[in-house]
């Protein structure tokens, strides 16, 4: 992990001690409510349907065991004991007190950690693969490269006042696990056909109101170009990008409305200004990045798949579901990454108890080198666990309820906290989830299926990613009643794609049972070894449709 320096501290600090004296003065008086809006929203900070809520920052997901405890404290102390892990590989506290943020705040701080630019229109948090660094599939380990571009852009002051909110992706696994095609920016670590380590950059992605799939605006950049690059295209976006409409101020509006091959034409043009100039990224500085992310202290000598785990599995039928399910193949002999799934039935999907934040970071010490990551389907990695150790992680992981092997199953599933805390959300979105979750409570059937992806959102917004669901439900107000719309065929891997509405929407009390008939239409339409989305996409949309508003 990133170990702050004394400048990145004595920063740090600073900016608590501003935020102390500036809510200070809201509360005495002397700041308005608008005034004061702009500087909580720097520090993170919303007011929601009940009570503030204080977003945290993780960077690229890592967090180690003292964070943690951290986190752990502040929910215990400060909260009502738990908090919400966000699609952004974020942390939520939901009922902090606002003249106890400043505290919150300066509590985080002390491990390294804060809630800079997790709100705003400013460039937020930069996401990739929660298997960083240890995958298999890696061409290159991408979290160096994730700090260089959250250290160029934090207190950016070029961009702390963008037309709108700012999302920036890095992939560099064959697997895109991240979606960059989704959002602002979209980094991917390539090499060219010389062998040479760069980037290929995707422009004007992202979901809201106007789900739209980025475009390509360069197939590959020399490492040296990446912050320059990526400069003139917020320059770009910042010059151009429509302020007098909220709802039309991302970049994909600007990129759509301009076209690729124009809008490329004048981030080459503005390029020209900043290329081969101090701006160029040197090589001393990628190194001193690689540095922070070296390997752990690997046990030699291990292998993959002993006797002893092979006996594990065979013995132990859920143990072996887990395995399939929950642990992920690691570069390392012997080793596995293991997803905590945070979707047991009858729990907020992201959602984490003070009790459990304290279990997860003992977790990691014990199995994990006290590191741990959060992922954008809001569940929690352990990334370096030996495989000898997998049985005892799994039975600690059944009683603390973290062992639901249903990672990647229709379960799984993504959902935004919605009308339930939300001031934004038409409609709930919790109760969705668990309604979902026990009516498809059957593991086996839920292995049967295979790999469907189901996110829900409570408004157009689209925290919960509803958009690139395979299959979507968005919460819609009608007349000041809850429905619900689903959509069918949604992507956000390499072949990136926004799912499309079905038809009318559904009561709330309605949608496990229209669930219910999509997947049995794909049962029935599925040819042996068929996912849902693949068979979608070879029967359509109206075979699902005819069944699901059949009278």
């Amino acid at each position: 992990m990133y170990i702050y320096t004394d400048y990145d501290q004595q920063l740090l600090n600073e900016r608590v001690a501003q935020y102390s004296s500036q809510t200070e003065r809201f509360l005495d008086g002397k700041l308005t409510e608008e005034e004061f809006l702009a500087l909580r929203l720097q520090n993170g900070l919303y007011v929601q349907r009940h009570a503030p809520m204080l977003r945290v920052a993780i960077p690229y997901g890592m967090l180690n065991s003292k964070q943690v405890r951290t986190l752990a404290e502040i929910s215990r102390d400060f909260d009502k004991g738990y908090a919400h892990f966000s699609t952004r590989q974020n942390i939520q506290f939901n009922w902090p007190s606002l003249p106890q943020v400043p505290d919150i705040l300066a509590k985080l701080a002390s491990v390294q950690m804060h809630a800079i630019q997790t709100s705003g229109n400013c460039i937020r948090n930069t996401t990739t693969d929660q298997f960083a660094g240890v995958a298999r599939d890696e061409l290159a380990d991408p979290r160096p490269y994730c700090e260089i571009i959250r250290q160029w852009s934090t207190f950016h002051p070029e961009f702390a006042y963008l037309p709108r909110k700012f999302k920036i992706a890095v992939n560099a696994a064959a697997e895109d696990r991240a979606a960059i095609k989704m959002h602002d920016i979209g980094v991917e670590i390539v090499k060219n056909d010389e062998g040479t380590l760069g980037f290929s950059i995707w422009v004007g992605g992202g979901l809201g109101r106007t789900p739209i799939v980025g475009e390509n605006i360069t197939d590959f950049l020399p490492q040296k170009y990446l912050l320059s690059y990526l400069e003139a295209i917020l320059r770009v976006y910042n010059r151009y990008g429509r302020r007098d409409n909220k709802f039309k101020a991302r970049i994909k509006i600007l990129v759509k409305a301009l076209g690729i091959d124009a809008f490329r034409e004048k981030v080459e043009a503005e390029w020209q200004h900043m290329k081969d100039t101090e701006m160029d990224l040197p090589d001393a500085e990628i190194e001193r990045m690689k540095a922070f992310f070296t390997e752990p202290a690997y046990v030699t000598g291990l292998v993959d798949d002993s006797a002893e785990l092979q006996q594990h599995r065979a013995s132990t039928p859920g143990f072996d579901a887990w395995i399939k399910r929950n642990c992920n193949p690691h570069k390392k002999v012997g080793y596995m990454s293991v997803t905590l799934s945070l979707k047991a039935t009858s729990v907020a999907p992201g959602d984490v108890s003070t009790e459990h934040l304290f279990a997860i970071a003992d977790l990691s010490d014990k199995y994990s080198f006290g590191e741990l990551r959060s992922t954008h389907k809001q569940n929690v990695v352990l990334a370096d666990v030996r495989q000898d150790q997998l049985y005892d992680l799994w039975q600690e992981l059944k009683a603390l309820g973290f062992a639901t092997a249903n990672i990647g199953c229709l379960t799984d599933i993504i959902c935004c906290p919605g009308g339930e805390f939300c001031s934004l959300a038409n409609a709930k979105s919790i109760p969705v989830a668990e309604q979902i979750q026990r009516h498809f409570d059957d593991l086996d059937y839920l292995y049967d299926l295979g790999d469907i992806e189901l996110n829900i959102s409570g408004c157009m917004n689209a925290c919960g990613h509803h958009h690139i669901g395979n299959i979507g439900i968005l919460g819609v107000d009608k007349k000041g009643s809850e429905f619900y719309q689903v959509s069918l065929g949604g992507n956000s891997g390499r072949d990136a794609k926004v799912g499309k509405i079905m038809g009318p929407s559904f009561f709330e009390n309605d949608i496990a049972d229209a669930i219910t008939k999509i997947i049995d239409v794909y049962v029935e339409k599925r040819i042996e070894g068929e996912s849902f989305l693949s068979t979608y996409e070879r029967v359509g949309m109206d075979p699902f449709k005819e069944r699901v508003y059949a009278a």
